[in-house]
């Protein structure tokens, strides 16, 4: 079917064809049909990733937050303007 989108082609490897399998278990409606089945997997993999990414950021936040004000009481008042002080104009 013509189309301006980009096309993959993908080698059924091992890995991906037990990977197909699952998913045809899972979507057995599909089985018949592996791009389905590969469009399924893709989508929620993506998902999963996305997933990852919000629960690492969740977690350098809190990282973050725990850290923040840490150091306020280690630095005397006025010690970034004396340490300027020295720097070329």
């Amino acid at each position: 079917m013509p189309t301006k989108r980009q096309r993959f082609t993908v080698t059924a490897t091992d890995e991906l064809t037990r990977a197909l399998d699952e998913a045809a278990r899972r979507w057995p409606e599909e089985r018949d049909a592996p791009t389905r089945l590969l469009l399924h997997l893709v989508e929620k993999g993506y998902a999963a990733i996305q997933r990852e990414r919000q629960e690492n950021q969740a977690a350098d936040l809190a990282v973050i937050d725990a850290l923040a004000g840490a150091l306020t009481d280690d630095y005397p008042g006025g010690y970034l303007e004396s340490l300027r002080e020295d720097w070329p104009e």
